[in-house]
């Protein structure tokens, strides 16, 4: 499908004002393509104060949709061609200095609703994991405390079956709402989603709008105090007031080390690492966190040494948990080649 929101062509360096108007003539495109959108559209929106690491670049152009239909309504017209990227709580993500290129899409506020139904929660895909928690102590409901733990999003939740202090999402989802790369709106069941540790079926490139988390009764008080404890656990063992962005590498297998991924980092030397801005945490060293200065780079970097180091002296290769987006920065200019 040939559109005028086809992407700009690379200009290469020395053709700022030719690129500038490429960029205009895209964005302008694709509010042609999107002319009853009913919710934001930001071109050059700042992606690093939006994460928890506060580094990154931009987004081309940002999408918040106001809600559900007018996500896939976007989601039908727009070109197969176009990239997108979907973010969430951005808790688990490095947005890479260079920013994204083509569409972020974010969900916000027409995505945050909580309803008590039955034994059970119907929760927006923007909802924090940690909010979910605390209704579902207020609606009497047993077996989502484990969310309190969590820093992200319902919609990441499901998408990566995250899960912490005993349980993860797959035990508690009934269902996801989900819309489609080309606008289709779906229900998928727990089953259907195919959850494994650290993942799920989720297709590519579909969007968790809600989902059902079914709970059991309980007294609310009993509800709030396991939810305290949780909280208590993770300020005493992880760095939750720091710039970070939850934990950087999966655990190994069981058949390829014992050890969990911050026991191996750790045996190999790599507590209180800095690279630039970034360290790995003291406290936790499956943490990195940006003391102030980092770049995205940064991060990247020292996350990848880390790998390295490991990897040389266990045999053991880490896994990234948390996902790196976008381009790097572009090297720096050093004049006009003689």
């Amino acid at each position: 499908m040939t559109t005028t929101a086809a992407l700009p062509p690379d200009t290469g360096a020395g053709s700022q004002d030719a690129g500038a108007e490429a960029s205009a003539t895209w964005t302008a495109g694709l509010r042609a393509l999107l002319p009853d959108f009913r919710g934001r559209l930001t071109e050059g929106a700042a992606l690093g104060p939006r994460t928890w690491f506060r580094v990154g670049g931009a987004a081309e152009v940002l999408l918040q949709p106001a809600d559900a239909q007018d996500l896939a309504t976007c989601l039908t017209r727009l070109p197969p061609d176009i990239p997108l990227t979907v973010l969430g709580a951005c808790s688990n993500v490095i947005v890479r200095d260079g920013g994204i290129d083509g569409i972020v899409i974010r969900l916000g506020r027409g995505f945050s609703d909580i309803v008590v139904e039955g034994e059970g929660l119907v929760v927006g895909g923007a909802c924090l994991d940690m909010t979910v928690a605390e209704h579902a102590a207020d609606a009497g409901l047993k077996g989502l405390e484990f969310l309190a733990g969590i820093p992200g999003s319902i919609g990441g939740a499901v998408a990566m079956n995250a899960g912490a202090y005993g349980s993860d999402t797959a035990a508690v989802l009934d269902w996801a709402d989900i819309v489609t790369r080309d606008g289709n709106r779906v229900r998928l069941s727990a089953t259907a989603l195919g959850f494994g540790y650290r993942r799920s079926a989720l297709p590519a490139g579909s969007i968790v709008t809600r989902a059902r988390l079914r709970g059991t009764a309980a007294a609310p008080a009993d509800i709030r105090q396991a939810i305290a404890l949780i909280r208590e656990s993770r300020e005493s063992s992880q760095p939750t007031r720091a710039r970070t962005g939850g934990s950087t590498f999966r655990n190994p297998d069981a058949a390829l080390s014992n050890r969990k991924a911050w026991e191996l980092i750790d045996a190999v030397g790599c507590r209180g690492l800095t690279l630039g801005g970034a360290q790995i945490s003291e406290k936790h060293c499956n943490f990195m966190l940006n003391t102030g200065s980092a770049t995205a780079a940064d991060l990247e970097r020292l996350g990848e040494t880390v790998r390295q180091r490991v990897r040389e002296r266990t045999g053991v290769t880490l896994d990234w948990e948390i996902k790196r987006i976008g381009r790097p920065a572009a090297p720096p200019t050093t004049g006009d080649a003689p």
